[in-house]
This record gives structure tokens, C-alpha cells and sequence, in this order.
């Protein structure tokens, strides 16, 4: 690798939609052009750039499940079962572990002298400000999934941890109400703080360091030169954005699938609508149809304002509960709650050993596969929009600010659930559904029919910018890495993503979408493992930011 500075303006677009490096950069050099093993063609006003191998194989893979899925709904379900069993049974040690060591990774870049790089250059200038970038990769990294368990984790695990239940984090705290509370945040706050956005972090870094500086595609495939050098390019890095693809698709169709439950859950409740697959089905097709209106509309104008939306209105249901719920027990839990999390870190991250084989399998195994099949597409996402950030604050913004934001969210709604349960014996959100708790919890606060509808469009509109999002992400890969690919691709990739929610809730229900996430990110967190050489390898071939 040569040190280069760019043959033409920093103002002037890189190839196929990827800017070159302002200032000083370690450009690879290879003889691969972007889109060069692309199939492209016109036809009745739709135009087609496509990867031909990853696109070909990635599109039948899916269709195929998606279509055997429907066809065997009442056989699959038990198949479904079996492999999320087995899978959390007996790989629980090698997600943790694995998890573990992106938490290592990113801390240590942080503070290294790693930490200076620029990505896209010296000289390069941020593409977005900072309100834009946090909405941006906040809305697309977490969104359903904090409305979602925001209620239901918390309350489950303070409930297991009290009554000394097998699914108690670390053995529980029973008869001790106090106790109980610490330990269902800190593993709650567990699941949502550091180790997720880590997994997020790894991959958003190595595909903006490889893109931005190396000068290669915007692809999974390009983290791995240093590794393959031009193999890269052949069958080695197809497989590679192949399984990216399959991550992105099955991970992102979890969190619809939650997204769409949720939705239904909330309308029914509000509205008496039949909470049934139909009602799920058509919320579905509905919010697909809003997504591909934003994909149209573009980044900068669809995604970018919807994820502005999302955190306005976000804030603004976060600040009302902790203004009329219990915000003493809000604002002090906060800083109890991080300290709880901060004494059980060690154990809850122990991946041998366990004695919690329930909590540690069934949950945190879990979550941890369900991040890392969702890190490809949001990873990519959060590299698209990063351009411009030293590693340092990149990743302090990426691991920290979020965490934060997480902590106080849980705390808000979780340990308002809690409250609502010990100070108040009121014991109707415990025995709710949960896709029900969200807005059974609201019930008991002030102005709740406004609540629970705007909670039901905060869910939607997480929707609608993850399914955006992960549309934009897969077709880069599925077009060789261009970021400017034809619109008609992302159109396709969004329906695909709704046709699979469709397919699992149908075929199986939510241990279907589990089990989904589990099996792809399998493969990909070896991949990450990898990944994570490429990244050093390739920080310290490049100059350091003044």
C-alpha cells in the first residue's frame, strides 16, 4: 500500500458514488474497478446495477425460504424450535465471547494513538452534524427493539430475579424487592449498552476505514484485502457479502416482525382492531410501502427526516414519563442503575461457567447473535453517514452516547413498570403480553390514549427507517459496493425484507424470528472475529489526523 493524496478535488465524487480521501489516505492499490463484475441493464423505465453472483444467489436463497416458510407453516414451527435450542445451548460461550472481545477492541482504539485517524482523510469534514448523525444511527441501530423490550425486560427479570426463578440473572435476589430491581437493570442495561454497540462499532469503522481511505467498495468483502489481498474480489469475498446479505435480511426482518406485533398489539388496544396475522400482515405491507416512499425520496431528505421524527417524538414520550411517573425513582435509579450495571459487568459477561444457564442462553445469547446479524446494515449504515469523524470520536460516539441514551430509556419505562408493580401493587403489566406491556404501563399514567398512539407511531416509524436503512444497505452489497446503485434495487430489497416478516410470523411466530437471528449471525460473528484483525491492521498503515 502507498500513501496517495486524491488525483482530483476533495469536492468531486468518488467512483460510483464512494468520495475519495481529502488530505492524506493509504489508498490501496488494485486493479479492481467498483461494478466491474456488475450486470446492468434497462428495461420498461427500470434500470438494474447489480453484483451478478451476490445478487443472484442472495434473491433465490431468500425467495426459496420465504416461499417454503408459507408453504410448510404447520411443520416448520417445530424445526424452528429445535435449531434455536440447540444453537443457544450450545454456543452460548462463543457469542459472549465473542461480544467480549469487541467491547476489548473498541476501548483500546479509543484509547490509543489509533484514535486520531481520520476517516476519509486528514482533511476530511463531516458530512452531517451532530444532531443529524445521532438521530441517523440511533433511529436505524435500536429503535424497535427499545420499544419493544423498553417495558417488558426490565419487569421479566426483576419478576424471575424476586421469585428465585431458573431464568434469573445470576441466581436472583428472592424476597428482596430492592435487590431484585438492581439486578433486572444491570442485565437489562447489560443487553443494551456497551456490547451491542460495540458489534455495531466494529463493523461501521472497518467499512468506513476501508471505503473512505483505502479507496475500496463500500463492502464486508473490502475489510477483508489485507487478509485475502486480490482473492478478495473472487468466490472468498462473494461468500463473504453473501452472508452479510442473509445477516442484514433475516436480522432486520426480526426486528419488523417484533415491530409489526408491537403495532398490532397497540392498535387493538386503542382501537379494539383484531390483533391477528391479517392485522400484522397489513401493517407490514403498509409501513414497506412508507419505506419505499423514503427510499425514494433519498437519504437526505427521506431518512435522515424521518430519523429526526423519530427522535423528537422519542424524546418527547421519554420526557413525559419521567415528568409525571415516578421521577424521583426515574432520575436516581439512572445513577443506580449505572452502577449496578457496572458491578455485574464482569459476571453477566462471564461466558464459562454459568449457573444462570437460562438467562445467559436464552437471553443474552440471543441478543447477542440478533446484533451482530443486524451489524452489517447498521454497521454500513452508520459508515455511510460517518465520514469525517477521527476513530476516537467516532467510537466514543457510537459505544458511549447511545448507552447513555439506552440506560436512561430502560430505566424511564422499565423501572417505571417496577415501581408501578412494588409501590403500587399494580400487577396488570406483569401479566400482560408482551407485546401489550408498553401501553398497559402508559395506562396507568396521565393522558394515555395520547401516549400509547404516539408510542404506536414511535414503533412504526422505527419501521419505516429500519426497513430504509437495511434496503440501502443490502443493495451496496448486492451492487458490488456502489453506493448510487439504480432506486428499483432498493425497492426490491424492501419488499423482500417485509415478504420475510411476513413468512416467520406466519411460519413460526416470534421463536422463528429468534431463531432466524441466531442462525445468521453465527457465521458472521466469525467473520467480526476476523474483521477485527483487518481493522488494526489497516489503522496503523494510516496517518494520523493534527
Amino acid at each position: 500500500m502507498d500513501k496517495q493524496e486524491p488525483n482530483h478535488s476533495p469536492d468531486e465524487p468518488g467512483s460510483e458514488g464512494i468520495p475519495a480521501p481529502e488530505g492524506a489516505a493509504n489508498l490501496i492499490d488494485t486493479d479492481y474497478v467498483v461494478g466491474q463484475d456488475n450486470f446492468t441493464t434497462n428495461k420498461m423505465g427500470l434500470s438494474f446495477d447489480l453484483h451478478g453472483k451476490v445478487f443472484s444467489i442472495s434473491a433465490i436463497v431468500v425467495l426459496l425460504f420465504v416461499v417454503l416458510t408459507l408453504a410448510l407453516q404447520d411443520t416448520i414451527s417445530p424445526v424452528y424450535d429445535y435449531i434455536f435450542n440447540f444453537l443457544t445451548g450450545n454456543l452460548s460461550w462463543f457469542f459472549i465471547t465473542a461480544a467480549n472481545i469487541f467491547v476489548i477492541l473498541c476501548i483500546g482504539l479509543i484509547f490509543s494513538p489509533l484514535g486520531k485517524i481520520r476517516l476519509g482523510g486528514t482533511n476530511a469534514k463531516p458530512d452531517y452534524t451532530y444532531t443529524g448523525w445521532f438521530s441517523m444511527l440511533f433511529a436505524a441501530g435500536m429503535g424497535i427493539g427499545l420499544m419493544f423490550f423498553a417495558v417488558n425486560e426490565p419487569l421479566t427479570h426483576f419478576g424471575t430475579a424476586f421469585d428465585g426463578d431458573s431464568w434469573a440473572p445470576l441466581g436472583g435476589a428472592e424476597g428482596d424487592s430492592a435487590a431484585a430491581t438492581s439486578l433486572a437493570m444491570a442485565a437489562t442495561i447489560y443487553h443494551w449498552g456497551l456490547h451491542p454497540w460495540a458489534i455495531y462499532a466494529i463493523v461501521a469503522l472497518s467499512l468506513a476505514l476501508f471505503s473512505f481511505n483505502k479507496g475500496l467498495p463500500l463492502s464486508m468483502r473490502s475489510v477483508f484485502y489485507p487478509i485475502l489481498g486480490e482473492r478478495v474480489w473472487g468466490w472468498p469475498g462473494h461468500v463473504i457479502d453473501i452472508l452479510a446479505v442473509f445477516a442484514s435480511l433475516f436480522g432486520l426482518a426480526t426486528s419488523l416482525g417484533l415491530g409489526a406485533s408491537q403495532a398490532a398489539a397497540g392498535l387493538s388496544y386503542l382501537f379494539g382492531a383484531p390483533e391477528s396475522d391479517v392485522t400484522m400482515i397489513l401493517l407490514i405491507i403498509g409501513i414497506t410501502m412508507l419505506a419505499i416512499g423514503s427510499l425514494v425520496a433519498g437519504v437526505d431528505k427521506g431518512m435522515q427526516l424521518l430519523s429526526k421524527i423519530n427522535i423528537v417524538m422519542a424524546a418527547a414520550l421519554l420526557f413525559f414519563v419521567i415528568a409525571v411517573g415516578p421521577t424521583l425513582f426515574i432520575m436516581t435509579g439512572f445513577f443506580e442503575n449505572l452502577w449496578s450495571y457496572a458491578t455485574h459487568f464482569t459476571a453477566l459477561s462471564n461466558p464459562f461457567g454459568r449457573e444462570d444457564a437460562n438467562f445467559s442462553q436464552g437471553w443474552t445469547t440471543f441478543y447477542w447473535a440478533w446484533w451482530i446479524s443486524w451489524s452489517p446494515y447498521v454497521g454500513m449504515f452508520i459508515a455511510r453517514v460517518s465520514r469525517g469523524r477521527t476513530v476516537r470520536e467516532f467510537l466514543i460516539s457510537v459505544l458511549i452516547i447511545p448507552s447513555v441514551v439506552s440506560v436512561l430509556w430502560m430505566t424511564t419505562f422499565g423501572g417505571t413498570a417496577i415501581d408501578q408493580f412494588v409501590s403500587q401493587g399494580i400487577s396488570a403489566v406483569l401479566d400482560a403480553g408482551v407485546d401489550l406491556q408498553l401501553f398497559i404501563m402508559l395506562e396507568q399514567l396521565p393522558l394515555a390514549q395520547i401516549t400509547s398512539f404516539v408510542a404506536i407511531l414511535l414503533v412504526i416509524f422505527f419501521f419505516v427507517t429500519s426497513s430504509d436503512s437495511g434496503s440501502l444497505v443490502v443493495d451496496s452489497i448486492t451492487a458490488g459496493g456502489k453506493m448510487d446503485a439504480p432506486t428499483s434495487q432498493r425497492v426490491f430489497w424492501a419488499i423482500i425484507e417485509g415478504a420475510i416478516a411476513i413468512a416467520l410470523l406466519l411460519g413460526g411466530g416470534l421463536t422463528a424470528l429468534q431463531t432466524m437471528a441466531v442462525s445468521t449471525g453465527f457465521p458472521f460473528a466469525i467473520i467480526l472475529l476476523v474483521a477485527c484483525y483487518a481493522i488494526i491492521k489497516g489503522l496503523m498503515s494510516e496517518p494520523k489526523a493534527v
